[in-house]
């Protein structure tokens, strides 16, 4: 489809602004550790690892899941800020999205305390207008609550001139769940309808939005 020139862009968090799988990995296995079960190699958090805790792990853990989620958040909580790595480009990104006048929000399933915390370790906070995480909406990503609460106050409505940018396909189904136009971003193009255009990482989605010429 042709795509329309922004005036909002919402982003998903972990690996697509913020590298975190090392981190999510440790986490996991120290959790899965701890419950008896066989240590996740990458491919399978990849293929697990999407939604919020309080909609994957009851189907990972069981009756025990809220045990699991305690065993997982108090591993997260002690190496999440010390993992943290911003991915290529990301900053410049957003700095320069932010001064060309688009307004920024990030809709994550990370729980909304470690989204917000890992924003300020980053100097992030004051570049978004909203960084909306787990449990802060009353429903999580894919459903479009998350959206609709990161745009509030902006003066902006959740449709195609708003971009929902993430790495996977539940940003995707979030995304279009809203209303918005669905922008994938990773190395590899994941065959998903919902997706409206790909880039390659931070520095394409830069040139893309480039591509409008200044905004105004």
């Amino acid at each position: 489809m042709g795509l329309i020139r922004p005036k909002a862009l919402i982003f998903d968090w972990d690996n697509t602004l913020v590298d975190t799988w090392p981190c999510i990995g440790k986490a996991t296995n120290i959790t899965r550790a701890a419950f008896g079960l066989d240590p996740w190699t990458p491919a399978d958090l990849r293929s697990h690892v999407a939604g919020s805790l309080r909609d994957t792990f009851p189907r990972i853990y069981g009756d025990r899941w809220e045990e699991a989620r305690e065993t997982y958040l108090k591993a997260f909580a002690a190496i999440h800020l010390d993992m943290l790595q911003a991915l290529a480009s990301a900053e410049q990104l957003l700095r320069t999205a932010g001064a060309a006048g688009l307004y920024l929000g990030v809709v994550s399933n990370k729980t909304g305390s470690y989204l917000r915390a890992e924003a300020a370790h980053l100097g992030w906070t004051g570049l978004f207008g909203r960084l909306v995480g787990a449990q802060d909406a009353e429903r999580d990503k894919p459903d479009p609550a998350p959206v609709h609460m990161a745009l509030d106050g902006s003066g902006i409505e959740a449709g195609p001139e708003v971009w929902f940018i993430g790495d996977a396909p539940i940003d995707a189904a979030c995304g279009k769940a809203a209303g918005c136009t669905t922008i994938g971003v990773g190395p590899h193009p994941w065959n998903d309808p919902r997706a409206d255009h790909h880039v390659a990482d931070c520095a394409a989605l830069a040139a893309l939005l480039d591509s409008f010429g200044p905004h105004g």
